[in-house]
């Protein structure tokens, strides 16, 4: 990677010499910034189309420049949808905002990307004790989600010790590991940690949209219409979608509060096997079948930890189909997923577009063959 710096003001001190990293994935910045110093602000460019590998130049601030850097330009234009994390003086502001509301030592900047900037917070000691999180404008509605969840449930969400301007927040440390890769038996433990929660949400729909949860309910497909000729069958699919919700609607399972991007990786597993569910930017209202489907995406029999997920719901909502709910929202969780890329696609500045744009016909593709 490159390194493009800047100084607080914002004037341009020169590229560092190409460097290695061993983490792959562009959003990860801990090592980055472990090595040189700096606050990595944005992506600039990447010399392939999207993530992983590759050589990727980011803009960086700080205050005390190395030496041997080249001379460079850089395109310093305003972008009216650059989140304020990205700007200069962005990552300052916010870490001062955080020393007003929580103490600690150090910060350690881990991950910046178009959907969120996040720093680890140490004490003296070295020892974690929370972390910053701020998130765009269209993840503004995330510590309302915390809250809501945690009135229901608490312990389930990472602590929301204050939330602030600029989807900034500060979130307790929870220890253990994240679930990336976890099978069956914690998938369906997460399933059933959070099936309580929603069967107490499903009556407050009125309440999670007050709170700004958005409205998941009703897709708008108008732009997969440019792919209707390299996807076969997708065109039909989107035309019979009304007859097919209207099936769903039939299987009487109730609105809720659904997480959105229910995976393992977005829960803390603790060493007594405690579950915290993480990351509720894209949660919204909807049938809670979505989550399930995310849920057991990668494993490789999904069937017993779907069957035991419908099991629960057919106790909680007598009279209800949640097995064929789950089978008929397969191919609409998947252009559920284009829709929520497409929308990150809009809200973006165009140098982040790499991160997103290749998910959005990904998404059609797999929601053709769901069906």
């Amino acid at each position: 990677m490159t390194l493009i710096l800047v100084d607080p003001a914002g004037g341009v001190l020169g590229a560092m010499p190409p460097f290695e990293v061993s983490v792959p994935w562009w959003q990860e910045v801990g090592e980055i910034v472990s090595r040189t110093g700096v606050q990595v602000l944005r992506l600039l460019h990447g010399d392939r189309p999207m993530p992983p590998g590759g050589h990727v130049t980011y803009l960086a601030e700080t205050s005390r420049p190395p030496a041997g850097l080249t001379p460079v330009a850089v395109d310093r234009s305003s972008e009216p949808r650059r989140a304020a994390y990205a700007q200069v003086g962005g990552p300052a502001a916010t870490l001062d905002w955080a020393a007003s509301v929580f103490g600690f030592a150090a910060a350690h900047q881990q991950r910046t990307w178009n959907l969120s900037a996040i720093w680890r917070l140490d004490d003296a000691a070295g020892a974690p004790v929370g972390w910053v999180k701020q998130v765009p404008s269209f993840f503004a509605h995330e510590p309302a989600a915390l809250r809501l969840v945690d009135e229901v449930a608490p312990g389930m969400v990472p602590p929301l010790v204050a939330a602030g301007p600029a989807g900034r927040m500060v979130l307790g440390h929870v220890p253990g590991e994240d679930g990336y890769g976890a099978g069956a038996g914690v998938c369906a433990a997460i399933s059933a940690a959070f099936h309580p929660v929603q069967v107490r949400l499903a009556g407050q729909v009125p309440r999670l949209a007050q709170a700004g949860v958005p409205d998941g309910r009703v897709l708008c497909l108008d732009f997969a219409e440019p792919f209707y000729a390299e996807i076969p069958g997708l065109r039909e699919l989107i035309e019979d979608l009304p007859r097919r919700m209207a099936a769903v609607a039939e299987c009487g399972l109730p609105d809720t509060l659904v997480h959105g991007d229910l995976h393992p990786g977005n829960v803390r597993i603790g060493a007594d096997g405690r579950l915290t569910i993480m990351d509720w930017g894209d949660c919204r209202i909807g049938n809670p079948a979505f989550d399930i489907l995310r849920l057991v995406e990668r494993l490789d029999e999904p069937g017993p930890v779907v069957s035991e997920w419908a099991y629960n719901w057919a106790r909680s909502v007598p009279g209800s189909d949640p097995q064929r709910a789950a089978d008929l929202l397969r191919p609409v969780a998947a252009l559920r997923g284009a829709v929520i890329y497409a929308d990150f696609l809009a809200a973006i500045e165009p140098a982040e577009h790499p991160y997103h744009a290749a998910d959005v016909p990904a998404c059609l593709a797999a929601a053709v063959r769901a069906a």
